[in-house]
């Protein structure tokens, strides 16, 4: 398995020195933006050569969501994936980082009426994905379709939720993202769920309860990575998590340094 990091504002801005800080961190791969992979290629080309360090994937950077209730964004984003899937099979990425939509509607907060029907999210969905299953099968690359709690999404909160999909459209290149923080809110048992769905597990996202870095709440970090290990998952952990203290870049390696000793 390796340890992975998405971008962070203390990072370099420069490609090349951002890879570089990265690897010297301690993380053995990089969850690369999908807007960065598509504007800067060659870049990321050069500093993986030059510094050894793998892209694992790629994460949010396109212009609309899968499920998005304006079909015209919908479109777009689904667009932008295809390229970012290409672009992830010549850098050596895995696969990209996809939930139905992020902050735009929930039934938790008022108007609590959605403007689509269920029915009419699985379509859109569906619809996005069967556009993307050819071009990831082509390229050899994953859609990570994620899950996202409820507070944040109101189409696909559980790990049910993500494998029904998949099931419904008989995806060859789809699995799901099991990310620590929105399954902490979603399954009642995260290591019963992640032995459940092993088969569809595809890509890992880690964090505390609370959002921010491990090592600073209360997951069950020796449980869930015994369990990860369990059921035999030998793809990538990137560290998805907020980040807060004083110093934060102390704060961050701190945290590298927490999830080694599980790695």
């Amino acid at each position: 398995m390796r340890l992975g990091t998405q971008d962070r504002d203390f990072f370099p801005e420069k490609i090349g020195d951002k890879f570089q800080f990265v690897k010297e961190m301690g993380f053995t791969c990089f969850e690369i933006d999908g807007k960065c992979l598509m504007e800067r290629p060659e870049e990321i080309r050069e500093a993986i050569r030059q510094t050894g360090l793998p892209v694992s994937s790629a994460c949010g950077g396109y212009r609309g969501w899968i499920g998005d209730f304006i079909e015209e964004r919908r479109l777009n984003g689904v667009e932008d994936l295809k390229q970012i899937l290409r672009l992830l099979a010549e850098v050596g990425g895995t696969g990209v980082v996809v939930p139905a939509a992020w902050g735009m509607f929930t039934y938790r907060l008022p108007p609590m009426k959605s403007p689509r029907s269920h029915e009419g999210d699985v379509k859109a969905i569906l619809a996005s994905l069967e556009a993307l299953d050819p071009v990831a099968e082509e390229t050899g690359t994953w859609i990570y379709l994620e899950p996202l709690n409820r507070y944040q999404d109101h189409m696909i909160n559980t790990m049910a939720d993500a494998f029904d999909i998949i099931q419904k459209g008989g995806f060859r290149r789809v699995k799901i993202t099991y990310d620590f923080y929105h399954m902490a809110i979603e399954e009642d048992n995260m290591a019963a769920s992640l032995r459940k769905y092993k088969d569809v597990i595809g890509h890992i996202h880690i964090a505390e309860n609370h959002r921010y870095q491990p090592g600073t709440g209360a997951m069950p970090w020796k449980e869930l990575m015994d369990t990860i290990r369990e059921i035999g998952y030998s793809g990538d952990i990137v560290n998805e998590g907020r980040i807060r203290g004083e110093d934060p870049l102390a704060a961050y390696q701190k945290s590298v340094e927490f999830m080694k000793q599980y790695m």
